[in-house]
C-alpha cells in the first residue's frame, strides 16, 4: 500500500480490520508534556477499549513525558501494543516499555536510555552522556592499567575538574530517574516478573550498550527481555503509514529554514491534526490535517 493523500485513514482502518482493535498514529520530533492535552482528547474521540494499537513514530524528548504519554495510553486500552516501523529512539524507547506487546519491522530503530546533556561548546565533544562520567574509573584501569581502587580514588577529583558537581549529580539523578520509570512501565504489563527481572531491563538499556546513538533492533530489545514480535501484514501497512508521517512533520515538512514546520502529529481512522511552530511565534498550533 502506498500511503498518501489521505490514504492514511484507509491504512488504519486495514489495521483495525487485522488487528481487531483500534489504531491511532503517534508521530513526535520530540515528547514533550504539551503533547498531552491533544492526545488525551484524541484517545477521548476513540474511547477506553479491549485494545489500542499505536503506531510510533519518535526521535526521542523528555523522559517525564515519555512516562505520562505512555500512562495515558494505558488509561485507554486493556491490552496496549506498539507498533514500530522506524524510529522510537531514546525516550520513545521509555514509552514503548508501557505495551504489552511490541510489533516492531525490519527498520525499527530503538536506542539505549542513559541520560545525556548538549555542551555549551568549546574543545570537549558535543554532548556528554551519563555512561561517559560512570565508565571513566573502568577507563583508566583498561587503558592505563590503572588498579581499580586507585581508578576509583582518582575519578571524583579529576571528573570535578572539568565537570561541575552539581552537574555529576544531575546525571546521577537523571539515571536514577529512568531507572525508576522504566521499571514502573514494565510492571504495567510485567506484574509477575520478578522485580530483579525488570530491573535487569531497565539497567541493559542503560548500561549496556556503546552510546546514546547505538541503534537497537528489534532482535536486541527480544534479547533483553521485552515483548517483541513479527506480524509482516502489520510491517507492511505499518511503513507505509511511517513514511507518510515522516513527509509530514519534522525536517521534511518544511519549506526552508524561515518556514514554519510540524513537530508532531495524530491521526486516527477519521481524521487527524499535526502541530505546527513557527519562528517567530512562542505557542505552536495544532491544525487539521490536510491532503497532501
Amino acid at each position: 500500500m502506498n500511503a498518501s493523500a489521505g490514504s492514511v485513514h484507509a491504512a488504519i482502518r486495514e489495521l483495525e480490520d487485522h488487528a481487531q482493535g483500534r489504531v491511532v498514529v503517534f508521530g513526535a520530533t520530540s515528547l514533550d508534556i504539551d503533547l498531552l492535552p491533544a492526545l488525551y482528547e484524541t484517545l477521548g474521540g476513540i474511547g477506553h477499549g479491549e485494545r489500542l494499537d499505536v503506531v510510533v513514530f519518535c526521535r526521542g524528548g523528555s523522559v517525564n513525558a515519555a512516562r505520562r504519554i505512555a500512562l495515558l495510553f494505558r488509561e485507554f486500552a486493556g491490552r496496549l501494543r506498539f507498533i514500530v516501523p522506524h524510529f522510537c529512539e531514546s525516550a520513545g524507547t521509555i514509552m514503548a516499555l508501557a505495551a504489552d506487546e511490541i510489533v516492531a519491522g525490519p527498520l525499527a530503530i530503538f536506542s539505549p536510555t542513559d541520560p545525556h546533556l548538549s555542551a555549551d561548546g568549546g574543545s570537549g565533544p558535543s554532548a556528554l552522556s551519563a555512561q561517559d562520567v560512570r565508565l571513566f574509573p573502568q577507563m583508566s584501569r583498561d587503558w592505563f592499567g590503572i588498579d581499580e581502587k586507585t581508578a576509583q580514588e582518582r575519578a571524583l577529583p579529576q571528573l570535578c575538574e572539568s565537570i561541575f558537581p552539581t552537574t555529576l549529580t544531575s546525571f546521577y539523578r537523571c539515571t536514577r530517574e529512568v531507572q525508576v520509570i522504566s521499571n514502573e512501565l514494565l510492571a504495567l504489563h510485567l506484574p509477575d516478573h520478578a522485580a530483579q527481572r525488570r530491573q535487569a531491563i531497565a539497567d541493559a538499556l542503560l548500561f549496556d550498550f556503546h552510546s546514546h546513538t547505538f541503534a537497537l533492533t528489534r532482535d536486541d530489545l527480544a534479547r533483553i527481555g521485552l515483548p517483541v514480535s513479527r506480524d509482516p501484514a502489520i510491517e507492511r501497512i505499518a511503513w507505509a503509514i511511517a513514511r507518510e508521517v515522516r513527509a509530514r512533520i519534522g525536517a521534511e515538512s518544511r519549506g526552508s529554514a524561515d518556514a514554519d514546520w510540524y513537530d508532531a502529529i495524530l491521526i486516527t481512522r477519521d481524521e487527524g491534526i499535526r502541530r505546527r511552530r513557527s519562528v517567530d511565534a512562542p505557542a505552536a498550533v495544532w491544525e487539521a490535517l490536510a491532503a497532501r
